[in-house]
C-alpha cells in the first residue's frame, strides 16, 4: 500500500484519521525453527471512509501478511507540547503506534496484532514502554511533521532552568535519610586519666 499525504487539519485542535498497517513477516535462519514469523508495525496511513471500521487482510504472499487496522485518531493536547517537542525536534519524528496481540482469533485463522493508541508524544510513548507495553514507530511524513512543529510552536513553552543549590546549602542527613548534624565543638566527658 502506497502512503498517500495525510491531510492535516487547519486548526491545531482538530485530530487526524490514521489507519495502522501491520505486517507479519517470515523469519529465516536457525530461530525460524521456533518461531517462523513475527509481526511488525509497517505504516501509519490516511485513514479513509472506505476502509470500514475493522481489520482487513490487504496482502498475503509465502513471505508476508499486511493487515489494516482504520479508525484511529491522532489528536495533539497542550500539555503533552513538551513530548512533541522532543518528537519533532529529533532528527527523525515518527509515529508511535502501541500495540497487543489478540487473545484469541476474531477476524483471521490465527490471532492477529491489535494497535490500540496512535501518537506523536515521545513521552506518551515513553510511558507505555515504562508500562511493558509494545509499541513501535514509523517515520511521519513532512506534512505531519510541519502540522505537529505548528502546534508545538504555538503551545510549547521552554521551562527556565533552575540555578542548582550548591551542596554545601544541602541539608545534612545520615545514611537512612534522617536529619543529622554536625558540631565543631570538643566533645566533653571524662577523659582517659579520669577514673
Amino acid at each position: 500500500m502506497a502512503q498517500s499525504e495525510i491531510q492535516t487539519p487547519a486548526g491545531d485542535a482538530s485530530p487526524l484519521d490514521v489507519a495502522v498497517v501491520m505486517r507479519r513477516e517470515r523469519l529465516h535462519g536457525p530461530s525460524s525453527h521456533w518461531q517462523p514469523w513475527r509481526w511488525t508495525l509497517a505504516e501509519v496511513v490516511p485513514d479513509e471512509p472506505g476502509f470500514g471500521r475493522e481489520p482487513r487482510l490487504l496482502h498475503q504472499d509465502d513471505e508476508e501478511q499486511r493487515w489494516l487496522h482504520p479508525g484511529f485518531k491522532v489528536e495533539l493536547f497542550r500539555d503533552e507540547a513538551e513530548g512533541y517537542h522532543l518528537n519533532v525536534s529529533s532528527p527523525a519524528p515518527c509515529w508511535f503506534v502501541l500495540w497487543r496481540m489478540e487473545e484469541e482469533a476474531t477476524v483471521a485463522a490465527e490471532p492477529i496484532p491489535r494497535p490500540v493508541v496512535v501518537t506523536l508524544s515521545y513521552y506518551e510513548a515513553g510511558r507505555w514502554l515504562d508500562a511493558q507495553e509494545t509499541v513501535e514507530q514509523v517515520p511521519a511524513p513532512t506534512e505531519v511533521v510541519t502540522w505537529l512543529r505548528q502546534f508545538v510552536d504555538a503551545h510549547y513553552v521552554v521551562e527556565p532552568k533552575r540555578r542548582k543549590r550548591p551542596e554545601s546549602f544541602r541539608p545534612l542527613t545520615d545514611r537512612f535519610g534522617n536529619a543529622a548534624s554536625v558540631s565543631t565543638e570538643k566533645p566533653r566527658g571524662r577523659g582517659a586519666g579520669d577514673v
